[in-house]
């Protein structure tokens, strides 16, 4: 059994309800395992940091993840509100800094095909954007740049 401490209090688990498994398959390269589905994704290391960059690095990782979870929220709110944002379409950015090596910025621009949104419907898909559970959980110095194209 594991714990992890969150916010004071502990969550434990079992070693058997993991949600993800990764191997590091050598030369710079993961293995991510989705254990329910058991749907693989491969990470390398970028050109500039040594690796190969034949994939998606661990930060081009973080990037997306917020990327589909911003567009995953906003399809919850049109589903419950009887909008169509099929076919959105999102372009991501990152941008790394040194000393230390991390992402610096995400720059995110939405484009929707579809724009006969109500004020309302346009300020609430940007509200439950920002606020998705990814969004929330990136360090609050990592500059989230987001562009609704309606």
């Amino acid at each position: 059994m594991l714990q992890n401490r969150t916010d004071n209090k502990y969550i434990c688990f079992k070693q058997n309800s993991m949600t993800i498994t990764t191997i590091y398959q050598g030369e710079l390269r993961t293995e991510a395992t989705h254990v329910a589905t058991q749907t693989t994704i491969l990470t390398d290391a970028p050109l500039d940091n040594k690796g190969k960059g034949s994939t998606f690095s661990p930060t081009d990782l973080m990037c997306a993840s917020l990327g589909s979870c911003m567009l995953t929220i906003m399809g919850i709110y049109a589903q419950e509100h009887e909008i169509d944002i099929s076919k959105t379409n999102l372009s991501i950015q990152k941008i790394m800094a040194s000393d230390p090596r991390r992402v610096l910025e995400i720059k995110l621009q939405f484009d929707f095909p579809k724009n006969d949104f109500s004020e309302k419907h346009r300020l609430s898909l940007e509200r439950v954007a920002r606020n998705c559970p990814v969004a929330k959980s990136l360090h609050p110095d990592l500059i989230q740049t987001v562009t609704f194209n309606f």
